[in-house]
């Protein structure tokens, strides 16, 4: 069963250099968790994303789409990266999801993808 893991984490928790040296810390914890990952041919995709600063949301009302500078939701934390994995169950999604390094504060999110027939 295919799931998408999301990762959150404050906005700021990268700052500074303190910050830049503990993002280095992570990448290096996400590339070895994503080797393992493709070695029991688990990981199907997982990427890190920009700031939040770069995104651009298309809201839709009323038939009309508008354009907006930054993520929908006004959150102290931020979309940062997600997986895309295949696993047998619930069980070892979580156990993926346990094992993602975040920053202090930091959430990851388990969903199943939707399948339709």
């Amino acid at each position: 069963m295919q799931y998408m893991i999301l990762i959150y984490e404050p906005e700021d928790a990268y700052a500074g250099e303190a910050g830049q040296a503990a993002l280095g810390e992570i990448v290096a914890k996400h590339m070895a968790l994503a080797a393992d990952l493709r070695a029991k041919g688990w990981m199907k995709d997982g990427s890190g994303l920009q700031d939040s600063t770069t995104a651009t949301t298309v809201v839709t009302k009323d038939g009309r789409q508008t354009l907006h500078d930054g993520p929908f939701a006004e959150t102290r934390e931020h979309l940062g990266g997600y997986y895309l994995i295949d696993v047998p169950n619930l069980d070892d999604a979580l156990s993926v999801a346990k094992r993602i390094p975040v920053m202090d504060g930091g959430k990851v999110e388990v969903r199943p993808l939707a399948v339709y027939d």
